[in-house]
């Protein structure tokens, strides 16, 4: 009987008392006579602890060998920047109230996320923004991306035009809203008529700048749509230089259909600035087709650079 014992004893001594003897067990703990964390906790930890270092391994492992997930992990990342900087900053924004000095604002917050995500901006020709005045600047549009790059080119007491729908991104669209985005409705040609009109009475007023992606829509970074002509209307109503701006192609580290998202490096190119002096709205077209057709010029040799140095 007694080597009986001390062999049952002998197979169970190590396990946890909450499961030789559970009444004992909670007895003593309820009463302070037993720490909280006994053999069968520390397991559990364990076990949590290994399966999130496991996620965490697979993850980096994911990151590192599938193009896809790194392109998704960075999107959201992106996104998800854009929305925790819009709450931190929100305080700030309403503390100005609405006017274009909050730009400032967003272009201090907006810099590191181009570090983050290890893209590299160089821009040229920036003495060509050295214009006394207001002044409208056109720029081709590619992706999201373009509001990463944007703002290492972007001059003082410069606005930019955007589509409606931000407005009603939560803290980031008011945060836009605050600093004096210029939100138009692409489907509505009279409302962006009318909305250019009195952006163009304001301009002399507050000596503003304004930034415009004058396609209207993504073009991904293979060549450059037809540009529309409200920007060149928006000039010329309110008799301003067009400064163009080019953007490079994102192509080599960032393709949304071949999900690629990788570190990289864009030039920005800021091109000599065209007078609208003595030009009247019969004269856009052909100024709206000479400044694309300069900017595409300009497009074109800078991937035909990328593509030689890859």
């Amino acid at each position: 009987m007694g080597s009986w014992h001390m062999g049952y004893w002998g197979m169970h001594r190590h396990l946890p008392a909450q499961i030789l003897c559970p009444e004992l067990y909670h007895s003593l703990a309820d009463s302070g006579g037993l720490p909280l964390l006994l053999p069968l906790d520390l397991m559990e930890l364990s076990l949590v602890l290994g399966n999130l270092l496991i996620l965490i391994l697979t993850g980096l492992l994911m990151y590192y060998y599938s193009a896809t997930f790194r392109y998704y992990t960075k999107v959201t990342v992106l996104d998800g920047y854009l929305i925790a900087i819009s709450i931190v900053s929100l305080p700030f924004f309403v503390a100005h109230g609405r006017t274009v000095e909050n730009m400032r604002i967003i272009r201090t917050v907006m810099c590191p996320i181009r570090y983050l995500l290890g893209i590299k901006v160089k821009v040229q020709g920036k003495e060509n923004l050295d214009i006394e005045g207001p002044y409208v600047i056109v720029a081709n549009h590619q992706s999201n991306v373009d509001f990463i790059v944007m703002f290492e080119a972007l001059p003082e007491r410069c606005v930019t035009v955007a589509k409606k729908e931000i407005l009603y991104m939560g803290t980031f669209g008011l945060c836009c809203w605050l600093s004096k985005f210029i939100f138009i409705d692409r489907r509505k040609t009279d409302h962006a008529i009318s909305v250019m009109s009195k952006v163009a009475r304001t301009m002399h007023q507050e000596d503003l700048r304004v930034w415009v992606f004058p396609e209207g829509t993504r073009s991904y970074g293979t060549t450059m749509l037809p540009f529309k002509h409200g920007a060149f209307h928006l000039a010329v109503q309110a008799q301003v230089p067009v400064v163009p701006v080019v953007l490079s192609s994102y192509n080599t580290f960032f393709n949304r259909e071949k999900k690629r998202f990788t570190t990289g490096e864009c030039t920005i190119q800021i091109l000599p600035h065209v007078q609208t002096q003595e030009l009247g709205p019969d004269d856009v077209p052909r100024l709206t087709e000479c400044v694309r057709q300069t900017m595409l010029t300009t497009f074109q040799k800078m991937l035909e650079d990328a593509r030689e140095h890859t």
